[in-house]
Formats: structure tokens, sequence, C-alpha cells
């Protein structure tokens, strides 16, 4: 993502830069404020917070603040070791640059915004290499979604039987295949390399996607452990919140519905402050099989909800507002 610049003077390009600024701030603000006022399912967790230990809500939430902070660290460290290949960055640059992609991220589908808003950190001749790299953290995250959630998925469905025993075994033999195809292609992706490398229309661009050759097996390995510890993470907030809310569940029963969950959400088209009802209805139709504390559940997804995007979302304010839009020869944070 280019933002061309040399026809225009330093002063209409300050101007510029801090109307883009301002209007995505705006619109980010705007946006937070009126989702959470509005929607039922985060009042919903508002109202369970009464009547509980005011001791274990700290406790609670505070681990989970901090499991969020960790969670988003752990990106930082995979986007720096990602951006040694293209533009070496400190561990602070690399912070700012994921925060800063979370803002953007709130109102743009699917998370698109997280990748421009990203990118926009780096110098303007290594944004769409930038780009290119982010793809394979993304790509490493979702591997380890989709292979964790069908070994997930297949214990649900022999836990809960709601197939026959011997679907559940031509499930089982389809995913195992899925999981291999899924690991080939992700710790063979300098083969996409290649293939563009082969097309003349592609070819010309070469110098954008080449870094695609340059992760060796060990640094993908790396990259795909980043992206492990992250999903963790994930999965072990949502069990606190359980845990916490509605505590006679089994840990064990609630980590395997996450990891369904994470596999259902991942192919769900979403909008980050949208998607709460969504996360809500998956969530309900999966938990309600242990629990009938619909409310409680509802308020697990909610907190997760607010924590993990609009938190972040907030913090990331910051950095956009020192972004280098039109970049120099210089780190821009």
């Amino acid at each position: 993502m280019y933002l061309e610049s040399s026809n225009l003077s330093d002063k209409t390009k300050k101007y510029l830069s801090i109307l883009i600024k301002l209007t995505v701030l705006i619109a980010a603000g705007w946006i937070i404020y009126s989702k959470t006022n509005a929607n039922s399912d985060f009042q919903t967790f508002l109202k369970s917070l009464n009547g509980l230990s005011l001791s274990q809500s700290i406790f609670y939430l505070a681990a989970v603040v901090i499991l969020m902070f960790l969670n988003w660290g752990l990106e930082a460290r995979k986007w720096r070791f990602l951006m040694r290949k293209i533009e070496p960055q400190t561990y602070w640059s690399a912070l700012s640059g994921v925060y800063c992609g979370l803002t953007w991220a709130v109102f743009t589908p699917n998370r698109l915004g997280e990748y421009g808003g990203r990118i926009l950190t780096l110098r303007p001749s290594r944004r769409i290499p930038g780009l290119f790299a982010m793809t394979v953290g993304s790509l490493s995250q979702m591997v380890v979604t989709n292979v964790c959630g069908l070994i997930a998925g297949l214990v649900f469905l022999y836990q809960f039987q709601l197939v026959d025993f011997r679907l559940t075994w031509g499930i089982g033999i389809f995913g195992l295949m899925f999981i291999v195809l899924y690991l080939l292609a992700y710790f063979h992706i300098r083969l996409l390399n290649n293939i563009l490398s082969s097309f003349k229309l592609t070819r010309r661009f070469k110098k954008f996607y080449a870094v695609l050759a340059r992760y060796s097996k060990p640094e993908l390995f790396r990259i795909i452990t980043y992206s492990l510890f992250r999903y963790l993470v994930f999965t072990l907030q949502y069990v606190l919140l359980f845990l916490w809310l509605i505590p006679e569940l089994p840990s064990s029963q609630v980590a395997i519905l996450i990891m369904v969950f994470f596999f259902v959400q991942a192919y769900l088209p979403s909008l980050d402050l949208l998607d709460l009802g969504v996360r809500s209805l998956t969530g309900l139709y999966f938990f309600n099989l242990l629990s009938d504390k619909s409310s409680a559940i509802v308020a697990c997804f909610a907190i997760i909800w607010f924590v993990n995007i609009i938190i972040p979302a907030i913090l990331g304010s910051y950095f956009v507002l020192k972004l280098n839009l039109f970049g120099n020869a210089k780190s821009h944070i």
C-alpha cells in the first residue's frame, strides 16, 4: 500500500497526513463508542458483574487483560522476526506497528485494515514486501487454527456423538489429509514465489514477493511457534472466563469447544466491531451443549471482544497519530 507523494509539497503532505489520521481516529472512536453503548451482548456482560465477588472479578479480568498484552507482545515479536528480511526493527517499532494495525482493523471487513495500518509504519519502498511477509505470519496463524481446530473437532464429535461413528472416522481421515496439505503448503511457501515468477505478468513484480523465498524451514517453524503460543493464550483467556462465570464446566471441555469455535470463526466473514453478535450466537450453539447459562456464555464472549479488540484499538490510536504516512529514509515510529 503505497502513498505516492513525489508531486506533493511538504506542506500539502503535512495537512493531508493530519486529515487522514484524524479521519481514522474519529471514525474508530465514534464506532467504538456507539457499538459498546448499543450492543446488547456487551450490556449483558456489564449486568453479569452484579452479584459477583469483587476480588474474583478483579483477579480474572486482570488476568485476561494481562494475557491480551502478552498476546499482542508475541505478535510483535513475530512481526519483528518477519521483518528481519525486509526492514530490521526494534521491538518497540514492531509493537507500534501491531497496535497501529489494530486501530485500522476495527472498521474494515475481515481485519483487512490491520494489514494496511501495520505496513504504513514501514518505509514506502518496503510496504508491499512487508504485506507479503505479513501474509506469511497470518498463514502460520491459520495453520495453527486449522490443525488444532480439526483435532478438537474430532474430539468434540466423539464426546458428544453428534454424528455416526463411521462418519466421524471419515471426517477424521479427511481432516488428517487437510492437516498434512496445510502444513506442506506452509513449509513450502517459497514455491509460491517460483509459481509467481513463472508468469510473465507477475514476474515484473518479483521484487515485492521475493521475500516469500527468503524464509527457511527453521525460520518458518519459529514463526509458527509464535502463532501457537498466541493460540494458547487466546484459549487460556476463554478458559479463565468460563472458570469464573460458569465454574462447574470442566476446563478441558471448555478448551475443546473454544478450539472448535476458533476453527468455525476463521471461516466466517466479520467486521471487528459488528461481529460480537455472530461470535455470541456461534458460542451459544456450542456451549449450550454444556450449560444453559446463556447470559454467562454471552458475557464471556463480550469480555473477550472488549479486551482483545476494543482496548487495543484505543491504544493503537496513539501510534496512528505518530504515523509518517508519506515516508522518509528513516524509521516511521
